[in-house]
């Protein structure tokens, strides 16, 4: 809890508000910048007393529900919120979601990038976009697009329920990557709060695989950022491809791209792959 970056945001946010702007009026008389400390504290449902110390950085760390109603009562848009959950030593609530539906921006950026696969993901593991290239590596193992079944474009599932997914990896990585996937997923269920749909996923998961339930219940949590993939190709054999994770302001959104160090026989291949597409073709 930073006491002083505290009380001086919440003391400046006050004196930004108009009383017109919370339904008040302000009165011929009025001298006070903003709202009066009594008129957010009624505005919050807490005692002025208790807003007065807040402002003098010499409270106690207020509560979540307090400082909800604070942010309501300051009409606080998300970014001002976070930033005071932030100052009182408190995660931010979940933010909004952006679903299924891509920023135009984003699709943009996608289309863009030529030269390396690239998926748009959401934080639960549904692809909801990829490149030609990641089609190429990746369409017959993980589609995008309508399915009879969510699940059939959801990454996580795919691996602990599609043999497929499993032979595109060589085996004596499967437990690395199941252990990123579940502690990735575990990070997202908490970020989400109490999510139905995180929590819908979670129970199939632990219904259709052993592997999964005894994972998830190691309980190891880690935002996947970056990190080092080995693909199992069937014409070209092993590539080893960077990864890495752009997370979009929403975060639920999530730009995959994986690309191959410059002259590596990966480069080489991503290169031809890039040219052939989909058809079948000999190495000499």
């Amino acid at each position: 809890m930073d006491r002083r970056e505290l009380a001086d945001f919440i003391r400046r946010s006050r004196q930004r508000l108009r009383p017109q702007d919370v339904g008040l009026t302000a009165g011929p008389r009025r001298r006070t910048p903003g709202l009066r400390r009594e008129e957010t504290a009624q505005l919050a449902g807490m005692s002025a007393d208790y807003l007065m110390r807040l402002e003098q950085a010499r409270s106690p760390q207020p509560s979540t529900q307090l400082l909800g109603a604070l942010a309501h009562a300051l009409r606080l848009d998300e970014d001002e919120r976070d930033h005071l959950y932030l100052l009182a030593g408190h995660r931010p609530p979940a933010g909004r979601l952006a679903g299924n539906l891509i920023r135009p921006a984003l699709r943009t950026l996608l289309d863009q990038l030529v030269a390396s696969p690239a998926q748009i993901v959401t934080d639960l593991g549904d692809v909801l976009a990829q490149n030609p290239l990641a089609d190429t590596l990746f369409g017959d193992i993980c589609p995008v697009g309508p399915h009879d079944h969510e699940q059939d474009h959801n990454i996580v599932w795919r691996w602990f329920n599609d043999p497929r997914m499993r032979a595109s990896i060589p085996a004596e990585d499967h437990e690395y990557c199941s252990r990123l996937y579940v502690a990735d997923l575990r990070a997202t269920v908490a970020r989400r709060g109490t999510d139905p749909v995180a929590a819908a996923l979670v129970q199939r998961l632990r219904d259709s695989s052993t592997e999964f339930a005894e994972v998830w219940d190691r309980h190891e949590v880690a935002v996947r950022r970056n990190s080092r993939i080995r693909l199992q190709h069937p014409t070209v054999g092993i590539l080893e491809l960077d990864f890495e994770m752009l997370l979009t302001p929403t975060d639920d959104q999530r730009l995959i791209l994986l690309t191959a160090p410059p002259g590596t026989p990966t480069a080489e291949y991503l290169d031809l792959l890039r040219v052939v597409g989909h058809e079948t073709f000999q190495l000499s």
